[in-house]
């Protein structure tokens, strides 16, 4: 019920953050000059609400046809990223009946089965419903991990998939892009916009046309900028506990905690794959790479980063 209440929180804050643009721009062409020369700042809230509701049936439309493809391609979209591909029992034996006999321990149905061909050590859950559902690794993670390692491993994300964990995070993965794109966009614009001779540029009235242009997406991107930072937490809020509890779930189901312990602090050695540096990505990971991007997205991401310190799980299993 939390995590339901958390993702209405991304169109909360997404459409909040258009209501709060449309009134600091209200806000910001208002006003008159008194008699005594002094700027006065009127707020019309029936105007900055009457241009909401006007905006509102594109901002839903837009944000729905984005959210749609991006949810229902989101399997195409990880496998082409990634480089992953199918696997069946007559590959890879040995996975797929760890595979198949965790399932039948646990009593879900079976998901597929992919893998990558990387020597970093990576595993990963995905999916938003049984057809799409799947478990993929990394070859460097079947060359390095025993057997009991890798049943503690795939345990962890077989707990995702029970716990519809993917299905969240993908959603979460969604809102999160689109502000992100939102921000970054806007930035851009107003780069180019202030380096490009936006301040040179003046309506037929004579007012400066671009400064009233800068100032404009400025707005926007402060708004943007603090509606990301609140989807950013509230990704934290909803990805954070769920790792711990797919590790307890994982250590249940392959019935040693100490193979899980050992297995993660074995991939903390060299995680990640190395072809993808996309942090959408990198979120669904068992264990988040260190590599990734920097900047200042990035280190939002660390700062609230999906996944806890792999320290404190190990110590956790360690205590199971």
């Amino acid at each position: 019920m939390l995590s339901i209440l958390l993702l209405l929180g991304f169109p909360a804050i997404l459409l909040g953050m258009v209501w709060v643009f449309l009134f600091a721009i209200n806000t910001a062409s208002g006003g008159y000059i008194d008699a005594y020369g002094n700027t006065v700042t009127t707020i019309d809230m029936d105007t900055v609400n009457h241009e909401f509701l006007l905006t509102l049936p594109w901002v839903v439309a837009g944000v729905g046809i984005w959210f749609a493809i991006a949810y229902f391609s989101n399997a195409s979209m990880i496998r082409h990223a990634t480089g992953a591909r199918p696997l069946n029992r007559r590959d890879n034996p040995r996975v797929y009946n760890i595979v198949e006999n965790l399932t039948m321990a646990c009593g879900m149905p079976m998901p597929m089965v992919n893998v990558v061909d990387d020597p970093q050590l990576n595993a990963f859950a995905s999916g938003i419903d049984e057809k799409s559902y799947a478990v993929t690794v990394t070859t460097g993670l079947l060359n390095t991990l025993n057997d009991e390692e890798l049943a503690g491993v795939i345990g962890h994300e077989l707990t995702h998939i029970r716990n519809r964990d993917t299905r969240l995070l993908i959603t979460s993965i969604i809102f999160v892009g689109i502000i992100s794109t939102i921000t970054s966009l806007t930035a851009r614009i107003l780069w180019n916009t202030f380096i490009y001779g936006g301040g040179r540029r003046r309506s037929s009235n004579g007012k400066n046309g671009g400064a009233a242009i800068i100032v404009v997406l400025l707005i926007g991107l402060i708004c943007a900028a603090v509606a990301y930072f609140f989807t950013m937490l509230t990704r934290f809020a909803i990805s954070r506990k769920r790792e711990y509890m797919a590790d307890a779930g994982g250590a249940e189901l392959c019935g040693n905690p100490l193979a899980l312990a050992s297995a993660l602090r074995k991939i903390s050695n060299n995680p990640g794959l190395g072809r993808v540096k996309r942090e959408d990505i990198a979120q669904m990971y068992i264990i988040r790479p260190r590599n990734m991007a920097q900047g200042l997205m990035e280190s939002l991401n660390r700062m609230f980063s999906t996944h806890p310190s792999t320290e404190r799980r190990i110590q956790l299993l360690e205590q199971f």
